[in-house]
C-alpha cells in the first residue's frame, strides 16, 4: 500500500477511517461545512465500508469534490487473507511503515457471534516469555485508523452493514499484537468508534480490552470508558508471574487486582473482569497453582477463561494434555469457579492466541537477541 498523504494541490490529505464523531464534526467545520456531515460521511465510511468519496450519493456534487481534494479513506492494504479449517479467518495488513499486523475473526459454533481480534502495536513493546507476538520485538504504536481499519477490512468482507442483524463483525477483543494500554491516545479514540452508532454500533460488553496489566492506563480508563475487561494473569503468584509476564516486576499480582476492583467500582452496572489464564504444562497446571488462584481471586467479581498454551518453535514451554487440562478446569470448579477452556482456533492458519507475529522492523533488536540465545543454546 502507499503511505502517501498529498493532496494534489501539495497539501496533506486527511484521512478519516480513525476521526472520532467529535473529530469528525470539527473536521467539517474547519472546511465550513455543516456539523451533520460527519454522521453522514462516517456511516457511508464504517456501515457500508466506502472508501470512495464519490459513491457518497446524499452528499453534493460541490461537497464530493471539496473532500477528494483534502481528505482521504484509508485503510491497511491486505496482504494476505486465509480461512481456517473451523472457519477462522485471518488478515496480514500492511501499514504505514511497511510492517504487517495480522487481525483474526473468530466465528462462534453457533454461527451467531464473529469475534474480531485486533492488534494494537506494531510487535509487542512487553515480552511475555510464552507469547512468539514479543518474541518479535516491537516497532510502534498502530494509529486510530490503523486499529480501526482492521474492524472496516473486516467489515467490508461481509459487504455493507446496513443489515444490523447480520454484522460480519459482532464483538471485538483488543488482544491481538500489542499492549493496547500502552497505546491509549490511539487505542481509546478508535474504540469510542467501535461503540458509536454512527460507527459500528457494537455493546460496550461486546468490547473488550486485554491488557497484561498497566495499572495507571487502567484507572484512566475507568474514568473514560467502561468496555469489557480482560487481565492476562497466567500466575497466581509474583516469583511466576515475573518470569511470565515481565510487566509484574513493576506493577505486582495484588497492585492489579486493586486497580481491576476501581474499574469495576467506575462501571454503570454489574460487571465482572475476564481472568485470561494459560496453561503451560508443568508450569502453572498444577493443583497448588489452582489453589492459589481461586484464593487470589476470591474477593474480585469474575470469570477465568483457560487457554492451552499454544507452541511456537524454541519456546521452551510445551502444551499440557487435553486429561490435564481437564483437571485443572475441575480443580477450579471444586473451588467455586467456572472456567471455560478456551477451544484452539486457527492454529493452522498461525491464527491462534499467542501466535500473531505479522512482520515488525524491530527497533528494540529484540528478535535479534532471540535468535541469538537459540543459535548459543544449539552450540
Amino acid at each position: 500500500m502507499t503511505s502517501t498523504t498529498r493532496a494534489p494541490n501539495g497539501g496533506t490529505l486527511t484521512n478519516l477511517l480513525g476521526l472520532s464523531r467529535e473529530q469528525m464534526e470539527a473536521f467539517f467545520l474547519s472546511i465550513g461545512e455543516k456539523k451533520f456531515r460527519a454522521s453522514q460521511v462516517m456511516k457511508w465510511i464504517h456501515h457500508d465500508g466506502c472508501d470512495d468519496f464519490e459513491a457518497m450519493t446524499n452528499l453534493s456534487k460541490a461537497l464530493r469534490a471539496r473532500l477528494a481534494e483534502v481528505a482521504e479513506v484509508r485503510g491497511p492494504g491486505v496482504v494476505y487473507e486465509g480461512t481456517s479449517s473451523d472457519g477462522t479467518r485471518k488478515w496480514v495488513l500492511e501499514v504505514e511503515d511497511g510492517s504487517y499486523v495480522e487481525t483474526v475473526l473468530i466465528p462462534a459454533e453457533n454461527g451467531h457471534r464473529r469475534t474480531l481480534c485486533v492488534s494494537s502495536q506494531v510487535g509487542c513493546s512487553l515480552d511475555c516469555s510464552f507469547c512468539s507476538t514479543g518474541k518479535q520485538g516491537f516497532q510502534r504504536n498502530l494509529t486510530a485508523a490503523e486499529i480501526i481499519g482492521q474492524v472496516w477490512v473486516a467489515s467490508r468482507s461481509g459487504g455493507p452493514r446496513r443489515d444490523t442483524a447480520n454484522r460480519p463483525v459482532t464483538n471485538v477483543v483488543m488482544m491481538g499484537m500489542g499492549e493496547p494500554l500502552l497505546n491509549y491516545d490511539n487505542v481509546v479514540p478508535a474504540m469510542k468508534l467501535m461503540l458509536d452508532d454512527n460507527g459500528y454500533g457494537l455493546s460496550k460488553r461486546r468490547v473488550t480490552l486485554s491488557t497484561s496489566g498497566v495499572v495507571p492506563m487502567i484507572d484512566k480508563l475507568g474514568d473514560e470508558l467502561d468496555v469489557s475487561l480482560a487481565v492476562s494473569l497466567h500466575a497466581a503468584n509474583d516469583e511466576l508471574r515475573n518470569e511470565l509476564v515481565p510487566l509484574n516486576r513493576k506493577y505486582n499480582i495484588r497492585t492489579l487486582l486493586d486497580a481491576c476492583q476501581r474499574y469495576l467500582a467506575k462501571c454503570d452496572a454489574a460487571r465482572m473482569i475476564t481472568i485470561e489464564y494459560t496453561l503451560i504444562k508443568d508450569v502453572n497446571d498444577q493443583r497448588q497453582h489452582a489453589e492459589q488462584l481461586a484464593e487470589l481471586l476470591r474477593e474480585l467479581p469474575c470469570k477465568i477463561n483457560l487457554i492451552p498454551f499454544n507452541p511456537f518453535l524454541h519456546s521452551g514451554y510445551e502444551k499440557p494434555s487435553r486429561n490435564q487440562t481437564m483437571r485443572f478446569q475441575q480443580w477450579l470448579y471444586e473451588l467455586g469457579y467456572t472456567a471455560p477452556i478456551r477451544s484452539t482456533r486457527g492454529d493452522d492458519i498461525d491464527a491462534a492466541c499467542g501466535q500473531l507475529v505479522g512482520r515488525v522492523k524491530d527497533r528494540t533488536r529484540r528478535h535479534e537477541r532471540y535468535i541469538q540465545s537459540i543459535q548459543l543454546d544449539a552450540d
